[in-house]
C-alpha cells in the first residue's frame, strides 16, 4: 500500500479534490485531466469494480481497512492519509461519508451500444446534477435498461449525480446521444416507440397509454428543468404524454416524473 501521509491542505498532491463545490471549476478540470471524484466507500468500490482505475485515494485513517483490498489491487495509487477535518479544508464540504477516490475515466460509451437495449430513459439537457443522478438511480431501479443523455446534459460522473445515484451511474449503462438533431429519429430507426414526457394539448394520459399496450422496444423523454423538452423533439416523438396531476399542481420534478413513468411503463 502506497501510503503518503499529508497534514496540509495546501499541499499540491491534493489538487485533484480542491474546491470540489465550485462546479465550473470541476467541470473545467475534469474534463481537461479525464477524472472524476467518487465520495464514500460504497461508491468508491462501485467505481473501481466497474473498470475505472483510481489516480488516488484521500481516505482517513479509520477508511483504509473497508478499501484495503481494492488499494492493494492498484499499488501505484497513493493513498492519502489525512486527518478527519482535513478533507473539508481541502474540498470545501463536508465529507461525511470520510473517504474520496480521484478516478480516471473510461471511454465513453457509444449510443449505438444502448441500441440493442429494450427500455431507455433519454434526457434531454438535463443540467441540474441532482437531477441525473436521481434519473439514473430510478431507471436502474425501476428495472430500465439504460439512459442517453443529450450533449448538453450535466455530467452523470460529476461528484454530486455520483451521490445522488448511489453508484448507479457505475451498473446502468449510458450514453451521450450522437448529435441531438438526428437523436430521436435514430432511435425510432432502431425499433423505438418514442414517447415524450410533456404538457402539450395533444398529450395522452399516462395511464391511456398503458392501457392500449406497451411496444416491445420503448424510450421515454424527459426535457429540461424549467423549459421541459423541445418542440423539435416532442414533434419528432411517436407520441406524447402526461400524468394525470390533481389539487391545481400542473407537473412533477423531472425525477419524479420520470420514476412515475418509469413505473407504469416498466
Amino acid at each position: 500500500m502506497n501510503r503518503v501521509p499529508v497534514t496540509d491542505a495546501a499541499d499540491p498532491r491534493l489538487s485533484d479534490y480542491v474546491a470540489l463545490r465550485d462546479t465550473s471549476l470541476r467541470k473545467s478540470l475534469e474534463s481537461e485531466r479525464g477524472l472524476f471524484i467518487a465520495e464514500g466507500e460504497k461508491v468508491i468500490r462501485r467505481a473501481i469494480e466497474a473498470g475505472h482505475r483510481p489516480r488516488s485515494f484521500l481516505l482517513a485513517e479509520r477508511w483504509i481497512p473497508g478499501l484495503a483490498d481494492l488499494i492493494d489491487l492498484h499499488p501505484d495509487a497513493p493513498v492519502y492519509v489525512v486527518s478527519e477535518d482535513l478533507p473539508e479544508a481541502v474540498t470545501g464540504f463536508h465529507v461525511h461519508r470520510g473517504a474520496l477516490a480521484s478516478l480516471h475515466r473510461a471511454e465513453p460509451t457509444p449510443m449505438a451500444d444502448l441500441l440493442g437495449l429494450r427500455r431507455l430513459v433519454v434526457a434531454e439537457d438535463i443540467v441540474d446534477h441532482t437531477n441525473v443522478g436521481a434519473i439514473l438511480r430510478n431507471a436502474a431501479g425501476l428495472g430500465w435498461d439504460g439512459v442517453l443523455l443529450a450533449p448538453r446534459a450535466a455530467d452523470p460522473l460529476y461528484r454530486r449525480s455520483i451521490k445522488v445515484s448511489m453508484g448507479t451511474v457505475f451498473s446502468l449503462p449510458w450514453a451521450r446521444v450522437d448529435d441531438w438533431a438526428t437523436a430521436i429519429p435514430s432511435l425510432r430507426a432502431a425499433g423505438f416507440t418514442v414517447v415524450a414526457l410533456a404538457l402539450t394539448p395533444d398529450a395522452v394520459g399516462l395511464d391511456d397509454l398503458v392501457a392500449a399496450g406497451l411496444p416491445d422496444k420503448l424510450a421515454i423523454v424527459v426535457g429540461t428543468e424549467g423549459e421541459g423538452l423541445s418542440r423539435r423533439w416532442i414533434e419528432q416523438a411517436d407520441a406524447v404524454v402526461s400524468i394525470p396531476m390533481a389539487h391545481g399542481v400542473d407537473s412533477l420534478n423531472v425525477a419524479a416524473a420520470t420514476a412515475v413513468a418509469c413505473w407504469a411503463l416498466r
